[in-house]
């Protein structure tokens, strides 16, 4: 089974006697219906027995803690649920945790409220204690406030679910790096070591002869139906069709080695592609539709952010993926960047089908490689990035509008993604650099600036807005 299961806590206590806990466990079954039809797709809701004592919170959350499948946790006090009883199951859980603040009931029934319905309904009173031993705790999480049928307390639920998954997507990712960072470059490196001590990633160093020699034993049949592949999805706008197989090598490859190590992302570099007769471009690319991760240069982190933003953002409507930023139209008042890459752009920022050209790379000394041009998609979005400052990790997330380029550039054989700058180009892009963000990102039209704040609020890490 996937790892998408959220457990549902109710918390309550003993003193208002038998009749009043069936009630809670009836509301309770009620709710968490009401969340599994809400997030039929993203996440299946489980709800666990309700805490009356510290013994039953702490089954509750071990059991949270150690399924696989249990992404993260939902809280809500019905009643009055004193907090001490909470401490020890707390502190067993190390799973994204999110506290409900709501009642079963949407209005008060003015003309029947009486000390019964008072003592039943109690998240005013119950959710306040709890919230105050989080707090006392350090706990990090979110709170979502109000009726819990009122859309703007479901779509954050639903945002919850998605960073809950993408945080197990981050504990159990491993990631290839074929040989190191371009050389001299500054931003793309990182301690890899704190890397899985915060954020679960395994990064694995293998030498670019490891995925050679799986190369070399890819079959012709194999070729040829990966070819089939890029066929059915893209136009083949080249006559060059052996660099194009080439590619397609490169792809089967990959798919064997990912599979056989069970890798989410990898990296590599132009500077380290000794046995291979192309960069990889395509095969990049359309990994990269598959949902794999890819960082070039070497650029681990952010390849494990690619990963995982697009995990994150399943199930959304929009574009999510690698970029890199790469040169501006300065036209005052009208000022533009345009992102690309030499290669990877993801397939997933392609406004109409992606063409297959091959042309000269220019960089590394390799063959023409085979790659998949097309104009971006346009819209609201946001430009993500990760970088370590020695001391700790920072995340820097910008507000961007995704644009039609203004005129074609038919001697620019790229993927080309053109996007404007929030709150202006002067602030937006200062700030960027005054933060210390890399020339390497995750944009995404799908995701938003509380996605990527909450993920890192729930790993500890710095996060910086600019919009």
């Amino acid at each position: 089974m996937a790892a998408d299961k959220i457990y549902f806590i109710v918390g309550s206590q003993d003193l208002y006697g038998e009749e009043c806990l069936k009630q809670v466990a009836a509301d309770a079954k009620e709710m968490t219906a009401f969340l599994a039809k809400e997030l039929k797709g993203l996440a299946r809701i489980e709800l666990l027995p309700t805490v009356i004592t510290s013994e039953t919170c702490i089954q509750d959350m071990r059991k949270a803690q150690c399924d696989d499948e249990c992404v993260g946790v939902i809280t809500w006090m019905h009643t009055f649920s004193p907090a001490k009883m909470w401490i020890k199951g707390l502190q067993e859980l190390r799973k994204p945790l999110l506290h409900l603040h709501t009642q079963a009931n949407e209005k008060l029934p003015y003309d029947k409220i009486d000390m019964d319905f008072m003592n039943l309904n109690q998240a005013a009173h119950g959710d306040r204690e709890y919230g105050f031993i989080l707090a006392r705790m350090g706990i990090p999480h979110e709170t979502a406030a109000g009726f819990y049928k009122n859309g703007r307390v479901v779509d954050k639920i639903r945002r919850f679910a998605g960073v809950a998954k993408a945080i197990a997507c981050s504990h159990s990712l491993q990631i290839a790096t074929f040989g190191n960072n371009m050389r001299d470059v500054a931003v793309t490196g990182g301690d890899k070591l704190e890397s899985q001590i915060v954020y679960g990633w395994e990064v694995r160093y293998f030498g670019i002869g490891d995925l050679v020699d799986i190369v070399e034993k890819v079959t012709e049949r194999e070729i040829d139906s990966q070819l089939k592949e890029y066929e059915a999805k893209y136009t083949m706008a080249t006559d060059n069709v052996n660099a194009v197989r080439e590619q397609a090598k490169y792809e089967a490859a990959l798919k064997k080695f990912i599979k056989k190590n069970n890798i989410g992302a990898f990296t590599d570099t132009f500077q380290d592609l000794h046995g291979l007769r192309q960069l990889p471009g395509i095969a990049a690319q359309d990994l990269m539709g598959q949902g794999i991760g890819f960082g070039p240069e070497g650029d681990y982190k952010i390849a494990a952010l690619s990963a995982i933003l697009m995990k994150m953002a399943e199930g959304r409507k929009g574009a999510t993926g690698f970029i890199e930023d790469y040169t501006y139209d300065l036209t005052a008042g009208e000022e533009l960047e345009l992102a690309s890459h030499m290669l990877e752009v993801p397939v997933a920022f392609a406004a109409g089908k992606p063409e297959i050209q091959v042309h000269p790379l220019g960089i590394g000394g390799k063959e023409d490689p085979a790659r998949l041009v097309f104009d971006g998609i346009t819209g609201d979005g946001i430009q993500v990035t990760m970088v370590d400052m020695g001391d700790h990790f920072r995340i820097i997330c910008a507000d961007i509008e995704l644009v039609k380029q203004p005129k074609p550039m038919p001697k620019l054989p790229v993927a080309r993604i053109m996007f404007r700058h929030k709150p202006d180009f002067e602030r937006g892009t200062a700030a960027w650099c005054e933060a210390g963000g890399a020339h390497h990102s995750v944009v995404s039209t799908a995701l938003t600036r509380e996605d990527i704040e909450a993920f890192s609020k729930y790993t500890g890490t710095e996060f910086i807005a600019i919009g």
